[in-house]
């Protein structure tokens, strides 16, 4: 009998530890949210979640396979652009532009980083460009790897304070 309690005992201490990694890492790793894009022609635009209270202060674009940095811009002059709707490499949308052309062609997947104003956090991901091509978008709609999707549903995927 004392080896039967023993046994049991020590399965549910084995349970318990598994049960703490398993949410550790959960916690830890959270899933990413989606960052849309949708190309039309050669206009490039995204949309990052953000919540009502929040102001893009500077985007940043990367070669998602070589992180090389392909542009930049700071201040985004439209309420939509404030709000993480943004066209890439369109100079005139933003207070600073970054210099530098759109890659022809454009990489496979592109790394796009959102910073706030005041630097308090941001967001962004990776989206990939021939999947957003291949699925002709409609009009106020996005691709993100979760399928299409609208401003307001990428906006939804965050917890806001209520009173945003």
């Amino acid at each position: 009998m004392p080896l039967v309690l023993s046994s049991i005992g020590l399965g549910v201490i084995v349970a318990a530890v598994l049960a703490w990694q398993f949410f550790v890492h959960a916690l830890s790793d959270p899933t990413p949210l989606a960052v849309g894009i949708r190309i039309d022609g050669t206009q490039v635009a995204i949309k990052v979640a953000t919540c009502p209270t929040e102001t893009v202060d500077k985007v940043e674009v990367f070669d998602g396979d070589t992180e090389e940095r392909l542009w930049a811009a700071r201040t985004p002059k439209s309420p939509e652009g404030k709000r993480g709707a943004l066209s890439l490499w369109a100079a005139d949308e933003y207070e600073h532009p970054g210099s530098g052309q759109q890659p022809k062609p454009l990489p496979r997947r592109l790394d796009i980083l959102l910073t706030q104003e005041g630097g308090d956090g941001g967001g962004g991901g990776v989206v990939d460009t021939a999947a957003a091509r291949a699925a002709n978008v409609p009009n106020g709609q996005y691709w993100t790897a979760n399928g299409l999707m609208s401003a307001e549903a990428i906006d939804g995927q965050l917890t806001c304070d209520s009173s945003e």
